[in-house]
């Protein structure tokens, strides 16, 4: 990571990630990855990248964020799923017999 003569990173979302301080060093959570792509896939997204105003890193770590986003949704909506089927077995009863038919709901005068 590339610091500025105060220390501080020259990313601009770093502060947003971080965390605690170890020995007066910052450290903001980030992990290089090594992928194996093929070189027409990395000129490809390169280019892409460029008409983006990023870089490949940049479109994979949005992606990335992306399909994290995409899971915690998910899982949001199931929980509340979850939750809505389970409040409707607790409150099932039943009302009785039936002793009404659909035609005397509708009778008309």
């Amino acid at each position: 990571m590339s610091l500025s003569a105060r220390g501080e990173p020259f990313a601009p979302f770093a502060s947003k990630l971080r965390l605690p301080q170890n020995k007066g060093f910052t450290y903001y959570g980030f992990m290089n990855i090594t992928f194996s792509l093929s070189d027409d896939l990395v000129k490809r997204v390169r280019k892409i990248a460029v008409e983006r105003d990023t870089t490949l890193t940049g479109l994979i770590r949005e992606y990335l964020m992306q399909i994290v986003k995409l899971d915690t949704a998910a899982g949001r909506k199931r929980r509340e799923r979850d939750a809505l089927e389970r409040s409707f077995e607790q409150f099932r009863f039943t009302i009785g017999k039936r002793t009404w038919q659909r035609q005397d709901l509708h009778e008309r005068g």
